[in-house]
């Protein structure tokens, strides 16, 4: 959270948002969420941090810290929630409603640490959701300071998705600054997601520097299994020392998938671009004849454990899935399927 006065492009500001302002609106002022509470928003504008009044028809339920929305200059009463640019949401299984994450993030850091926490297919599963939310994934591999043989967990996580960027760094070391200011320049916004104990709280420390008047609480973790403790309890937005926004959230005990089957298409490309190959339509690439998934697979193009793995996650996202999500536009990735 920031005190100072800002330009609204140094806050995230773009053409995006400003073209969706009504010429009746004028007098109206855009600002941004920066916590949001059970019972209580705050958000950042040009001149400060001020806290929110919502009208009858909202609850802080509506709102993901990222969210811009305008707010009347005197009451600070929120008129409307402008359209987001990305959008990070856990949809939980059935009709229960999801959970907003975090709102017009640019670039996504997923953290993991060197040692036992560091999970594939957990890795995947954030990689899904992050495709489906729109905004760039980055895999952050703390702890890099922890042990010998780092070069190893890169290069697992880089196969994870074609195009892939890894980062290896030690969280609490100043240079880790400069090592993720690609993704931090002024008016980026960036999120930290992943399972307790891995580093993100220190992270957002370490990038927001001596500047954040309340810095995150950090925790250990078990040595017998390199769990960690929620720290976080929950989301808020942060000033980057030198610019850029970082959004911190809690640890995930659970990570369902559901509603992501774009997201897990580009996860698994190489088995997504060769199935329209496959004699079957609906094949499932498990037992029907003249499958080409099977035969990269026979001959060493395509990893047993990354088709194992693959569908898990389309059953498991099949079974969760209710209903059809309409298209967020018409974007498409090469080699993928429009998205639906």
């Amino acid at each position: 959270m920031t005190d100072h006065c800002a330009s609204l492009s140094s806050l995230g500001w773009s053409e995006f948002f400003g073209d969706q302002l009504a010429s009746n609106e004028t007098n109206l002022v855009p600002m941004r969420i920066d916590t949001v509470h059970r019972a209580r928003l705050t958000a950042i504008s040009q001149s400060g941090t001020i806290k929110l009044t919502l009208p009858a028809s909202m609850t802080t339920a509506d709102f993901a810290v990222g969210d811009w929305v305008l707010a009347d200059r005197s009451t600070h009463l929120v008129y409307r929630l402008l359209t987001r640019k990305t959008l990070l949401e856990r949809r939980k299984a059935g009709n229960r409603p999801q959970q907003l994450v975090a709102a017009n993030i640019d670039t996504l850091f997923i953290v993991t640490s060197c040692n036992a926490d560091f999970n594939a297919a957990r890795l995947e599963r954030y990689l899904a959701l992050a495709n489906e939310a729109g905004t760039n994934p980055v895999i952050v591999l703390s702890k890099a300071d922890t042990v010998s043989n780092a070069r190893e967990y890169e290069q697992q996580a880089a196969a994870l998705q074609r195009g892939l960027t890894v980062v290896v760094l030690n969280a609490r070391s100043p240079d880790a600054k400069n090592v993720l200011f690609p993704w931090c320049e002024v008016g980026q916004t960036v999120a930290l997601v992943g399972s307790s104990g891995v580093g993100k709280s220190t992270l957002v420390n370490t990038l927001a520097g001596p500047v954040q008047e309340f810095p995150q609480q950090t925790g250990g973790i078990r040595e017998h299994d390199a769990k960690g403790r929620h720290t976080t309890t929950s989301r808020s937005l942060h000033a980057i020392a030198g610019g850029g926004w970082v959004i911190d959230t809690p640890g995930l005990r659970t990570l369902e998938v559901s509603h992501v089957g774009y997201g897990i298409d580009k996860v698994f490309v190489e088995i997504t671009e060769l199935a329209p190959h496959c004699k079957f339509r609906d094949c499932t690439h498990a037992h029907e004849p003249d499958c080409a998934v099977q035969a990269a697979m026979a001959a060493g193009k395509i990893d047993p454990e990354r088709l194992t793995r693959w569908r898990k996650l389309q059953n498991e996202n099949r079974d969760n899935t209710v209903e059809k999500v309409r298209s967020r536009g018409s974007r498409s990735v090469p080699g993928l399927r429009n998205r639906r």
